[in-house]
């Protein structure tokens, strides 16, 4: 196999933001995921908030990068047509400490960059957040707080970077790097052993263990487990911003947080995990996030719960680990990308791009760097007038397989031409199976499709990969 000259490890949101801005250069480039299909890592549990870059201290590698990439998302989801949604976000006080507390925290942000900041008063609360608790004495209103999917954003930034030619490996997990005297590292997987002149580690949970193969072991990943809890989207207007408590030591706390999708979350837990692989909910998480909600919101009621999971933060210390590795040459580590990190993405991946060309000061940018791709059409996020100019031009769009999302056959296609190849990365890109019936009525037509478009028997079709498989084969079957 003819040598990459760069490999990233990971295709969350991390790995996916860095491929796509390193394409705009002369470079050959693989992305190699362990899972079955991209974002099924710390990027799925994402509660999907682009930070405006308060709650971050101001000398901190979070903070500067959470302004940028607040920034840099606004200008690349409107390249690629992603749904970005400025909704801002208020920090609340209920106490005139509390209030005083905000003033700082505003100092922060200000010194950090953040624009638009300003407390504001009961009054005006009222009139804008009328479903906040009365006991809510002022505010700190951050304009440029946003929400997107952080799935679609996932995909849509690998699919541009597929399309200016970066190559991504699915199910290829890393079992081995090699630094060669050639200047090579050797990547052993499952697959193949690949070659490439520079390794960029964002392997998110499992970014230490590969850091370790290589020789880096200075630092640790440290779970933290955070549970939330979708509500039903009738409740879509349980309020207008994002909703945030005064942070604690180790999280923003529970936020009452719109989504892109419109179903509001409440969430999340911070709780310490040793398992990478925990992602049970539990009571105790749904009363602690309850209790904390409703003193914010106090008509969040448990009734409107459709969906409850939890999500792994990676931890390695206070801040992110971005770092041009002097021991290991061609080795760029990009760990402990925890919150912010979903909103810091874009200026990670600027940031790593100038450490890729320390390494390769002759490289050449592009002559034609493909910076647009068509937007995705979504019946839920349309108007029943363009619903019918899309019925009108394919008849597909008419036949609504997942009736609470309002999910199209049409739609579903799509996906699947796009890279869905499971039942979760059907529902991470369409919403088909999300709704408050969890797929009772279209996960054997979304099977059905999938068998069909990707050329798999249904008894194969897995929720996110092998050893999920959705369909039981009796032992007659076997081997047909």
């Amino acid at each position: 196999m003819k040598p990459f000259d760069i490999i990233i490890i990971g295709a969350g949101v991390t790995g996916s933001a860095i491929a796509r801005e390193l394409s705009r250069y002369c470079l050959r480039i693989a992305v190699l995921e362990k899972e079955e299909e991209l974002s099924f890592g710390v990027s799925k549990s994402n509660s999907g908030i682009i930070h405006p870059g308060t709650q971050n201290p101001p000398g901190s590698l979070k903070g500067r990068l959470c302004v940028e990439g607040n920034r840099l998302t606004r200008i690349i989801a409107d390249e690629l047509g992603v749904d970005f949604k400025e909704v801002g976000e208020l920090i609340v006080a209920f106490t005139p400490e509390d209030v005083a507390r905000l003033e700082g925290i505003k100092k922060e942000g200000e010194q950090l960059g953040v624009a638009g900041l300003r407390m504001v008063d009961t009054a005006w609360l009222r009139e804008h957040e009328p479903n906040l608790n009365p006991e809510v004495i002022a505010a700190l209103y951050a304009p440029a707080a946003g929400i997107i999917s952080p799935y679609r954003w996932v995909y849509d930034l690998s699919e541009n970077a597929r399309a200016n030619g970066v190559e991504f490996f699915t199910s290829t997990p890393v079992q081995a790097i090699k630094r060669c005297e050639c200047a090579l590292f050797e990547v052993t997987t499952p697959r193949a052993v690949y070659k490439s002149r520079i390794v960029i580690n964002c392997a998110g949970l499992f970014a230490d263990d590969v850091a370790a193969m290589a020789g880096i072991t200075d630092f640790r990943i440290t779970p933290r487990k955070g549970q939330e809890f979708l509500l039903d989207k009738k409740r879509e207007h349980l309020t207008n911003h994002l909703i945030f408590p005064l942070p604690t030591a180790v999280s923003k706390g529970v936020i009452a947080i719109k989504t892109s999708d419109g179903n509001p979350m409440i969430g999340p837990t911070a709780e310490p995990a040793v398992d990478k692989y925990d992602l049970t909910t539990t009571s105790e998480g749904l009363d602690a996030v309850f209790a904390q909600a409703r003193r914010m919101v106090p008509s969040v009621n448990p009734d409107d719960i459709i969906a409850y999971f939890a999500g792994l933060r990676p931890v390695a210390g206070d801040d992110f680990i971005i770092r041009d590795e002097e021991t290991v040459p061609g080795l760029i580590t990009v760990a402990g990308i925890q919150s912010p990190g979903l909103t810091a993405a874009p200026a990670i991946a600027v940031m790593v791009s100038g450490m890729v060309r320390k390494h390769l000061p002759r490289l050449r940018r592009k002559l034609f760097f493909r910076r647009y791709r068509r937007k995705e059409a979504h019946l839920f996020a349309v108007s029943v007038t363009e619903t019918r100019k899309l019925i009108a031009k394919d008849r597909s769009y008419g036949d609504i397989v997942c009736r609470c999302e309002m999910v199209s056959a049409k739609e579903i296609e799509d996906a699947i031409a796009r890279g869905a190849r499971t039942m979760d990365g059907v529902k991470f890109r369409t919403r088909a199976q999300a709704g408050r019936c969890h797929g009772s009525f279209c996960t054997t037509r979304i099977m059905k499709i999938l068998s069909a478009k990707a050329g798999v028997p249904v008894a194969r079709v897995t929720k996110r990969g092998a050893g999920s498989e959705i369909v039981k084969k009796d032992r007659a079957d076997e081997g047909t």
